[in-house]
């Protein structure tokens, strides 16, 4: 795994599961996916961080209820969490085989197949998440690494632009949207978006550093807000680096290590 700390994975990942852990919370049967609860000591470990205690008792719930699709899902995310990858993604599996058809399911077990190094079976995960959740511009934008990963360049565009227009104000969607862009050739698009987010986010260096690529310059300018510092700066992993230039001469900066 990359780097399990990353701030925009983490974040992106609770965001999903706080959604399921609501949704199980005020559900009253266990019929069905959808309407299956877990357990509430177990999701009360899972919301306070406490992962290791949340495994315990999520493997005592299935342990009685093999069956519990959410509590699959909560138990995959709670390894996840603590780096225990091919447990997570085994989770995840047994969670959709299970009934579930979250989203936010589909993106976690995308994202950890791209982790595991599986490109395919992190695309056909993600294009799920696009299915089940097209109005989130993340299921987009992971789907959009993905495709760029695999190199299938005009596919990630056209998905990183969906999730363009479902969220213009994320840096990092529109930081990699300008990288796809570049490695199409299309330099002028690339140029323009990395320099809207010098006017718009300041603080956001992997633009400055992209732009001074662009230009053929090796380093900062006087005065260049990299100058002395590192385009990773404020994030907790190192920059992905997503590829080069067609020519092959510069390689571009993420600020989205995806994971």
């Amino acid at each position: 795994m990359e780097d399990i700390g990353n701030q925009r994975y983490n974040c992106r990942k609770i965001i999903g599961l706080l959604l399921t852990l609501v949704l199980a919370a005020t559900s009253n049967s266990w019929a069905t996916a959808t309407d299956q609860v877990c357990d509430v000591a177990a999701d009360y470990m899972l919301g306070s961080e406490n992962y290791p205690e949340a495994i315990r008792l999520h493997l005592q719930v299935l342990a009685k209820h093999p069956d519990n699709a959410l509590a699959h899902y909560h138990l995959g995310f709670a390894y996840g969490m603590t780096g225990e990858l091919q447990a997570e993604i085994r989770e995840y599996v047994a969670a959709v085989n299970h009934g579930l058809r979250n989203w936010d399911v589909f993106l976690n077990l995308g994202l950890a197949y791209l982790d595991r190094g599986d490109v395919e079976a992190g695309i056909a995960a993600l294009r799920n998440a696009v299915s089940e959740g097209p109005e989130h511009y993340e299921t987009h934008f992971d789907l959009g690494i993905a495709y760029e990963r695999a190199h299938r360049l005009s596919d990630a565009l056209g998905e990183l632009s969906i999730a363009s227009s479902l969220n213009s104000k994320d840096p990092e969607l529109r930081n990699m949207h300008a990288i796809v862009s570049a490695e199409l050739g299309d330099m002028i698009n690339a140029r323009q978006e990395w320099s809207y987010l010098t006017r718009s986010v300041p603080n956001y260096l992997p633009a400055y550093r992209n732009l001074a690529i662009l230009s053929g310059v090796t380093g900062a300018q006087p005065g260049h807000p990299l100058q002395g510092g590192d385009a990773c700066a404020s994030r907790q992993s190192p920059c992905r680096v997503a590829g080069s230039f067609q020519s092959g001469a510069a390689a571009l900066v993420s600020g989205n290590p995806a994971r």
